[in-house]
């Protein structure tokens, strides 16, 4: 099974504000989050990078074979250090830049990113304002990964921008913030248009309550793909911030070991779906390694 990670998350530093609070990266994993100290990565990553070389360590490790790496503005803004991953990485990695005016959307796509991502949930402002970026998008074939609200008028937005740019491959995520009323409503956007795909990434942080082996989240990939079928839905780690409390593999995992789910329905949630949608070339074949405690 060729497995893919539909969205990640890589930086250099952590460096920003938001909303008026701090983001800062310390040491042994550890941020400034909102002003709040918190353990933002395991403690081996004792010096605060979020590489791609350990990224890679991990996805060797759990045989994934390439990983999406989106962005969100409380890392701030790392398009200068995935150009390098992206540049560096080709066959491995599908960049996203972070853009909010068409010229830095062009700088981005000229910079050879393959896509931008929008934190659409930490947006006050209305996403019918970036049309002409996602027009611009949909003309270079880029993708658009959108984490949504809960609100129903920001769906409502989306909807819009999706009939508008009916070329344009989008990726809805954080599984259409599952646990919160919103998530039907995310999904079916799926139904809006034929290039719309909903990603899995933060599924174990949204049930983390709930804890592995997360029954209500493969309950909730089953009842998204009656709504939408499992052709549109593909999986996400949200790595690192879930590996905090689980492994890498530990995030699809449970998905692989579930009764619930067929073969088929596992193989492309995992990564047939993620293949053809952001058309990675070129993954590599990756052995299981036994574990020296087997």
């Amino acid at each position: 099974m060729t497995i893919i990670d539909s969205h990640s998350h890589l930086w250099k530093k952590q460096d920003t504000w938001v909303d008026g609070k701090r983001i800062l990266s310390l040491k042994n994993g550890r941020s400034i989050f909102m002003d709040e100290e918190v353990q933002m990565l395991p403690p081996w990553l004792i010096d605060g990078v979020n590489s791609a070389e350990v990224f890679l360590s991990n996805m060797d490790y759990a045989q994934v074979g390439g990983a999406v790496v989106v962005q969100e503005v409380i890392d701030g803004n790392q398009n200068e250090y995935l150009t390098e991953v992206q540049n560096t990485y080709p066959d491995r990695f599908f960049c996203m830049g972070m853009a909010w005016s068409l010229d830095e959307a062009k700088a981005v796509c000229e910079a050879g990113l393959k896509g931008i991502a929008f934190p659409g949930h930490r947006m006050k402002e209305s996403l019918l304002g970036l049309i002409p970026i996602f027009k611009y998008m949909e003309g270079k074939d880029m993708v658009l990964s959108m984490c949504l609200g809960e609100d129903e008028h920001q769906i409502g937005e989306m909807r819009e921008v999706i009939e508008e740019c009916p070329a344009l491959r989008v990726a809805i995520g954080h599984f259409g913030m599952v646990t919160t009323p919103a998530f039907k409503s995310q999904v079916l956007l799926a139904r809006a248009g034929k290039n719309v795909m909903v990603e899995s990434g933060g599924i174990t942080w949204l049930y983390n309550s709930e804890f592995y082996p997360y029954p209500s989240a493969i309950r909730s990939i089953k009842e998204a793909a009656e709504w939408v079928g499992m052709d549109r839905l593909m999986w996400g780690s949200d790595y690192p911030r879930t590996i905090t409390a689980i492994t890498y593999k530990m995030s699809y995992d449970f998905i692989t070991k579930s009764a619930e789910l067929t073969d088929e329905e596992k193989t492309l949630f995992l990564g047939q779906n993620a293949h053809c949608f952001y058309r990675f070339k070129n993954l590599p074949e990756l052995p299981y390694i036994k574990n020296m405690s087997e």
